[in-house]
């Protein structure tokens, strides 16, 4: 079993700055990667950005390169996404979740999700 819990969320100004943090605790020697979604009110969840646990391979939706950096440290079971340059449109509720599968885009290929941290960017 794998409990995931994010915090680093908050409100913020345009332009400014956040990072968020994801503690996994649990089995890890399944875990193929740790990746972030969001979801903002009446629209679907999407990706956001995922780390593979073992090579640390970075994947980000186009959304957001460029501005946002996720990373991850072993030996605390931790990964972290690095929010600059922020907009109204990244306001969302931010998830964290665990994959044991390959294509780290699509949400059914994670098995364990977080309770989620919500991020608010004023204009």
């Amino acid at each position: 079993q794998v409990q995931l819990v994010e915090s680093g969320g908050g409100l913020v100004q345009a332009g400014g700055s956040l990072r968020l943090s994801c503690a996994a605790s649990g089995r890890t020697f399944s875990r193929y990667a740790i990746g972030w979604f969001r979801q903002a009110p009446g629209k679907e969840r999407e990706f956001v950005a995922a780390i593979t646990w073992s090579a640390g391979i970075t994947y980000y939706a186009d959304s957001v390169k460029g501005r946002f950096t996720i990373s991850k440290d072993n030996a605390k079971n931790t990964v972290s996404l690095q929010m600059n340059s922020l907009k109204p449109e990244d306001t969302a509720v931010y998830y964290c979740a665990d994959s044991g599968r390959g294509n780290v885009f699509y949400s059914a290929n994670y098995n364990y999700w977080g309770q989620g941290t919500q991020v608010t960017v004023s204009s």
